[in-house]
């Protein structure tokens, strides 16, 4: 009831942080967009500022590579040494590669390839005469390649190279020119609406600080009750699961004291009876006529009842309390265990067993658990070979039965599954952990380890074997 009062009373102020906080977006969404804008131009502007020094530079490598030729060819010329030739060589190898590299940086811009294309027919006339006065040179026609020489061919084709190389520098500073313009503009841009967008997110701001102080005393007491709230729920659960732990550890116990006191009782009194009834049987086989067949018949009919009984009350007494655990030990108990599972169940046991040091209730455990696991392997597994382990670490000891069955999904399993559930809750309470691995068609391996412990609860003795 308070925290509705509470709400209508602040129901104005979040409306009014409602409008702030779109409006805050809104300017979050303009400073966006006007930084991507002006990325977007000053990228544009940064590639063709990058062009241009790019156009600029293959120009000026065209022209040294022009240079060299020359100077090269001149010299051959003059002296008539063939070592003027290399550089001469390399320098023409070289043009036509810078050709092709600044065609492609001015292939965009028509006014440059039409002064690119002038460049370079310039620059194969050049070439030209170049190679022919040198091949006048080499056929020693001196007359010749002296009259080219001194003729203004040469010089004319040169300058017309200059001329066209410098058209193209003076495209390129204005492509860097443009290129540095547009990146002011962006950048005067930018400052305009970043500096109007960041007065209105202030704006914005402020009114939403306003509404946050103003709500923080509310939202504080509010979370004052909701944590006072929580730790009493949490506390209750806490109390709640002790008790109820408490609870199944003193059921448990108490069924074994029970099984235990049950088991006591079929061997005294139980075992009592059929044997007196035995003892009479063998008295009255020696005073009856047993040469009559209907009598000596039902004489052999009712010893095997009576050896029958007898049997049957050994096994519930074993079931209800196992004789062989305290008088022979967990490994000789676990292998009684297998052995007559095997020969009841028909599957095939192997043990892996390594003498332990527990206390009684822990050894009880450990029973327990490899019984259940086995129940479970007849009854759902369909396995055809199980192995039972049990090894001794020193500080643990590790309890494994491992099954080839059909397997089954353990995040499946149903609540109701209280078999697993009694399994885990008696591992848990030795102070151990139990784990499940299985998967469909791959087997089950139920896992357990338990510390070594030497301060556990002794367990209700069992009776001894009749």
């Amino acid at each position: 009831m308070n925290l509705n009062k509470n709400t209508w009373r602040w129901l104005p102020n979040i409306r009014k942080m409602a409008l702030s906080l779109p409006m805050a977006l809104l300017a979050a969404l303009v400073l966006v967009g006007i930084n991507e804008t002006g990325y977007m131009r000053s990228q544009g502007a940064v590639e063709q500022m990058k062009q241009g020094q790019d156009a600029r530079g293959a120009v000026n490598t065209l022209l040294q590579s022009m240079l060299d030729a020359e100077t090269g060819q001149r010299g051959y010329l003059l002296t008539g040494d063939e070592t003027y030739l290399e550089p001469y060589d390399k320098a023409v190898a070289t043009v036509q590669a810078n050709l092709e590299g600044l065609r492609r940086l001015v292939m965009d811009a028509p006014d440059d390839m039409q002064e690119f294309g002038q460049l370079s027919r310039q620059i194969a006339s050049k070439l030209a005469e170049m190679e022919l006065s040198l091949r006048l040179r080499r056929k020693g026609n001196e007359d010749a390649w002296k009259f080219i020489m001194n003729t203004d061919v040469g010089k004319e084709h040169m300058e017309g190279v200059r001329q066209h190389a410098q058209a193209l520098i003076q495209h390129a500073d204005q492509h860097v020119e443009q290129g540095r313009r547009q990146i002011e503009q962006s950048l005067m841009l930018s400052r305009i609406g970043i500096a109007a967008v960041a007065a209105i997110g202030l704006l914005a701001f402020c009114m939403y600080l306003r509404q946050v102080r103003a709500l923080r005393v509310v939202n504080q007491r509010e979370q004052a009750l909701l944590e006072s709230e929580r730790d009493r729920l949490e506390g209750l659960v806490k109390e709640r699961t002790a008790t109820l732990s408490e609870l199944a550890r003193h059921l448990q116990q108490v069924r074994e004291e029970e099984r235990g006191h049950l088991a006591r009782e079929l061997h005294d009194e139980l075992g009592a009876l059929l044997t007196a009834a035995k003892l009479d049987v063998a008295r009255l086989k020696s005073k009856i006529d047993a040469s009559v067949p209907d009598v000596a018949e039902r004489l052999r009919h009712l010893t095997e009842a009576l050896n029958s009984g007898i049997a049957l009350k050994r096994r519930i007494i074993e079931d209800l309390r196992p004789s062989s655990l305290s008088n022979l030990g967990l490994t000789a108990a676990i292998e009684i265990l297998t052995r007559e599972y095997a020969e009841r169940a028909g599957i095939v046991v192997e043990t892996s067993l390594e003498p332990v040091t527990l206390p009684d209730a822990t050894q009880l455990t450990v029973y327990r658990m490899v019984q259940e696991a086995l129940t479970n392997v007849g009854k759902y597994a369909k396995a055809s070979k199980v192995l039972v382990s049990v090894h001794a670490h020193p500080t643990h000891v590790a309890v494994q039965v491992r099954d080839d069955g059909q397997g089954f999904n353990p995040v499946a399993v149903r609540p109701t599954s209280h078999g697993l559930s009694g399994m885990r809750h008696r591992v848990e309470s030795a102070g151990g952990r139990l784990s499940i691995h299985s998967r469909p068609g791959g087997g089950t391996l139920v896992s357990a380890v338990l510390p070594v412990q030497h301060d556990a609860p002794p367990a209700a003795s069992p009776p001894s074997p009749a």
